[in-house]
């Protein structure tokens, strides 16, 4: 199996970090694999991810306080690598900021919510789709998770497929190409959040560990 790569875009609040880590550790984690297969490219801070993708086997673009409609200079720049490396047919899996980025970059809108922020535990929907989808289909038809965004995808781009919805939220999950999926939720955060919770128990830590195996 090759490596993980984790695209980090920006870092979560420092009392989570001190309970339990980054989201790149978090992530690390939940996926089971040990730190010598887990690569770390901290775009936010300007780094490229411009780095050799021969041992690389999947890729996980975290969440982020920043907004993805600022266009930050590094953000633009992930968005065109992400162009590039599609095309290699790697599996990714985008969260809250990655998610919207990933419908940013093939062609859909971000904006914030007109219903303003989604924060917390919230019930999630598989739809039709989702439920037989390799990845989302390994979750319940109702599921628990965590959410916190401001923003979301207003527009799908073409021929993207709504995985996952809520009242709230219509695009929880979206199938963006062959392997390429956008969760706005959190899987990262255990179900019981800031790691009251092992991943073995959640459904995120369930839907990350899907991920990998898809990629291996």
């Amino acid at each position: 199996m090759g490596k993980l790569l984790i695209i980090k875009t920006g870092v979560s609040d420092k009392l989570i970090i001190k309970k339990c880590g980054d989201c790149d550790i978090r992530i690390a984690r939940c996926a089971g694999i040990p730190d010598k297969d887990v690569k770390v490219v901290s775009v936010y801070e300007n780094i490229k991810p411009v780095i050799m993708m021969d041992d690389v086997s999947s890729i996980i673009i975290t969440g982020s306080p920043f907004m993805v409609t600022d266009c930050d200079p590094w953000s633009v720049a992930t968005s065109q690598w992400i162009k590039t490396i599609a095309q290699k047919r790697i599996p990714i899996l985008g969260i809250c900021y990655g998610h919207q980025l990933l419908a940013q970059t093939f062609g859909g809108s971000v904006g914030y919510h007109k219903l303003g922020e989604e924060k917390g535990e919230i019930e999630i929907e598989l739809t039709a789709e989702g439920k037989k989808d390799p990845l989302l289909g390994v979750l319940p038809a109702k599921f628990l998770a965590y959410a916190s965004h401001l923003q979301t995808v207003i527009q799908l781009p073409k021929n993207a497929i709504v995985l996952a919805k809520n009242n709230f939220e219509p695009y929880h999950a979206v199938l963006y190409g062959e392997k390429i999926w956008g969760v706005q939720f959190h899987p990262e955060c255990t179900d019981n959040f800031l790691c009251e919770a092992t991943c073995q128990n959640s459904y995120g830590g369930t839907l990350i560990r899907r991920f990998i195996e898809l990629a291996g």
